[in-house]
């Protein structure tokens, strides 16, 4: 099978997308009691979030900077599959660009400035430098809240980005299915026609060739 650009493209943006969702789901246990769970999520469970929060802030940096790049990964490969886009890649590739941009969104307005926010341990009213501004600045829970949203609707992004480049996978192969069908069935036609050429011909040479040389002998002999 010849190597495709295309593929490895696609292998660039699959892989970063499937890492991301590792990390979602790593977190998945601190999302799920204060998102999903119908039993009141306790002080405790705030308690372990953010000190996981602080923890992964305070990683050094050589861990935001793998994440980054891994990030930028993505986004080379699908800017490479719509170079001379076609159809398929405007539809499906252009999509995805815009789910992948919607999540690296998501993850620089809401997971990095909760991130700092956990790590400073300042929420709410301490960040409030009008009387006004209290009620509107979130507390901790509901920041904390925030940040499991924000892991969900990454998720729900990175899928839609796997369910576009299936579909697209799907498309352009039922697309060469036909092709090869339509190929297949006109060139059975093609040989066929040429099978019957050669019999007519001969079947006409026989029917008027013969009697138009006996013909001519007849005429010469009298």
């Amino acid at each position: 099978m010849p190597f495709k650009s295309g593929s490895f493209a696609t292998f660039l943006i699959l892989c970063p997308t499937c890492f991301f969702l590792g990390i979602i789901f790593s977190m998945f246990p601190y999302d799920y009691p204060i998102l999903w769970s119908t039993v009141p999520t306790s002080a405790s469970h705030f308690d372990y979030f953010e000190a996981h929060l602080r923890f992964l802030h305070a990683s050094p940096p050589l861990i935001p900077r793998i994440l980054h790049i891994v990030i930028f990964l993505g986004i080379a490969g699908l800017v490479t599959k719509l170079y001379r886009p076609s159809e398929s890649n405007m539809l499906f590739d252009g999509a995805s660009l815009v789910l992948y941009m919607c999540g690296v969104t998501v993850y620089i307005a809401n997971i990095v400035k909760g991130l700092r926010l956990a790590s400073a341990g300042q929420y709410g009213a301490e960040l409030a430098t009008t009387p006004d501004d209290k009620d509107q600045i979130l507390g901790r829970e509901d920041s904390l809240k925030v940040m499991a949203a924000s892991n969900t609707i990454l998720a729900l992004v990175l899928v839609g980005v796997l369910v576009l480049q299936a579909g697209q996978w799907y498309a352009e192969r039922k697309d060469a299915q036909e092709s090869e069908t339509i190929a297949a069935e006109a060139a059975a036609a093609q040989k066929k026609s040429e099978a019957d050429v050669p019999a007519s011909a001969t079947t006409t040479g026989a029917a008027t060739g013969k009697p138009g040389r006996q013909g001519s002998q007849r005429k010469k002999s009298n």
